[in-house]
């Protein structure tokens, strides 16, 4: 069987894919699995165990440009590279125009089928041409958690009962043994404080406090950022913790995953790198200053906490608990 997934953005959208991929996976150990995902997050999906090759795209880039000639070149090597299989199963996780243009482009093995979402679901984005160009569309309940949604679906799609146990699959190339972890990163406690959302946001002085009490207890910190706004923050907050924070430089999302896995832990608010760091299975404590943390909140696991409009006390006595779990 060859299997596309069609899962083309965010950065947390493409981390709560990967258990849907390990669930596949399992199921058809002989299976092909295909991603196709956005350029600025193929790094992710690289990583991610089961994949056997992620198709890139960069719709976001060639509609900036559409008649550029490095934009027609790019479209017809993704056109190529995307039909250069045949799929039993293609499967649009995503619900929206641009995920069901690469569906519909997408190449059908003979019998093959196109499956997509029916409807929204609350907090998340839909658009209707995903349903028209579907062979078959799933109804889901409006509160359905992301990562709940793709693995039942994926599950529908193909035959199979979802399993109990959720595994992201993410795996990082730098580990101990090969000497790639960079030095003192065992102590790392990475502050995930950049948002797109102003109302995501935790105080700054709550992350100084944080930091405060972090570098007391004998850990660094780490302040990564994917913007001039937030790299702007970082040098703020670590300006005013002093000796024992570091601001991360900016770099693709592959590296910082990498980065991320050698560190002992997270504090972060609801956004993609906290949503990593969950993958990763490192201690964290994930704050919520919206009240949806139903929608992508880890569940069952020990090292992981999420807290809704928490101070900096909930917040430390959580990461207290989270990082003596085994």
């Amino acid at each position: 069987m060859n299997i596309l997934i069609v899962k083309l953005s965010s950065l947390g959208d493409v981390v709560h894919t990967m258990p849907a991929v390990q669930d596949m996976r399992a199921q058809f150990p002989q299976a092909r699995i295909d991603w196709v995902v956005e350029r600025s997050f193929a790094g992710l999906a690289q990583r991610c165990q089961g994949v056997d090759k992620v198709i890139v795209c960069d719709l976001r880039g060639w509609r900036k440009a559409l008649f550029a000639a490095q934009t027609r070149s790019e479209w017809r090597a993704f056109r190529e590279d995307l039909h250069s299989q045949a799929y039993e199963a293609v499967i649009d996780l995503q619900g929206l125009t641009k995920s069901a243009l690469v569906s519909r482009m997408a190449r059908l093995a003979p019998g093959g089928k196109r499956y997509a979402l029916a409807n929204q679901t609350e907090d998340s984005g839909y658009e209707a041409p995903t349903r028209w160009v579907a062979d078959v569309a799933f109804t889901f309940p409006s509160r359905t958690p992301v990562i709940e949604r793709s693995r039942v679906m994926c599950a529908r799609a193909l035959g199979y009962a979802v399993p109990e146990d959720e595994r992201f699959g993410l795996v990082s190339p730098v580990d101990a043994a090969s000497g790639a972890i960079e030095s003192g990163a065992s102590r790392c406690v990475v502050l995930v404080h950049g948002t797109a959302g102003d109302d995501k946001r935790w105080p700054d002085e709550h992350w100084i406090e944080l930091g405060q009490r972090l570098l007391a207890g004998g850990w660094t910190v780490g302040l990564p950022h994917g913007s001039e706004e937030e790299r702007l923050r970082s040098e703020r907050i670590a300006a005013a913790l002093g000796e024992g924070a570091a601001v991360w430089p900016r770099t693709n999302l592959g590296t910082v995953a990498d980065r991320l896995a050698g560190c002992f832990g997270v504090v972060g608010v609801d956004t993609g790198l906290s949503h990593i760091a969950v993958a990763l299975d490192l201690p964290h404590v994930q704050i919520y200053m919206r009240n949806n943390a139903w929608r992508t909140e880890p569940v069952g696991r020990a090292r992981q906490r999420a807290v809704w409009k928490p101070d900096v006390d909930t917040v430390w006595q959580l990461w207290l608990q989270v990082s003596a779990a085994p």
